[in-house]
């Protein structure tokens, strides 16, 4: 029997988070481990609850005595180095350019907005591509923070494509593996990709690898890869 994908939420509506539960657990591949109302919730509950991907909002409080919001920039980072396979997914109301790009360049897998009901009516989907090391991002949001990079840089940056190329001579690798061999933080490694997938116009890395490949920004195939 296949092992479940395990999902965390935090969320500081209860109505949201059964919405959630409710359209993840329809899958029977996936299993919602945990729910959280408080930022200052979430590190202690990976620790002793571990998840395979964790949803989260970016405005939730900090905590019963600190209504501010919890400082999810802060967070994402630390929660990769701890938990190097978790994968973090944002779902917000929030559109804003900057914040797109933090969350994003902190190291999460996707960035969905909460009135996107194209994309969250199939949330076990999203979940699942997201655990497979794949990014997802609502239309809007893709946009955004697309031009943000081509404000940038249309092309993959050296480092884009250098993560890119090891990802295709180690097709196995973990994010965490990836993060070694360029001797960078997990989050760092996770931003490359993802940055290389938007810019690219994919969502996992078997795809990004393969447009690489064919727009001949990494080494292709060699001839002979194919007469064996």
């Amino acid at each position: 029997m296949n092992k479940k994908l395990r999902v965390a939420i935090l969320d500081d509506h209860l109505v949201t988070v059964e919405g959630y539960v409710a359209m993840l657990e329809k899958d029977p591949q996936i299993q919602v481990v945990a729910r959280m109302s408080y930022g200052n919730e979430l590190e202690n509950t990976l620790d002793t609850q571990p998840a395979d991907v964790v949803i989260l909002d970016v405005n939730v409080p900090t905590s019963s005595d600190n209504r501010n919001p919890y400082p999810i920039l802060h967070v994402i980072p630390n929660l990769l180095e701890a938990h190097p396979q978790l994968k973090v997914l944002v779902i917000s109301m929030h559109a804003d350019r900057g914040l797109i790009r933090a969350v994003m360049e902190a190291g999460a897998s996707g960035y969905i907005l909460k009135d996107d009901q194209t994309v969250l009516k199939n949330l076990a989907s999203v979940v699942k591509t997201i655990a497979g090391d794949g990014i997802q991002l609502s239309r809007i949001t893709h946009d955004i923070y697309l031009k943000h990079l081509s404000s940038e840089a249309s092309e993959l940056t050296p480092r884009e494509r250098e993560a890119l190329s090891l990802s295709a001579a180690y097709p196995n690798d973990t994010t965490s593996d990836l993060a070694r061999k360029l001797k960078v933080k997990h989050s760092t490694a996770r931003n490359l990709l993802s940055k290389a997938y938007v810019k690219l116009n994919v969502n996992s890395r078997a795809a990004a690898i393969a447009k690489a490949r064919q727009l001949g920004i990494i080494t292709p195939y060699s001839p002979e890869a194919f007469s064996q």
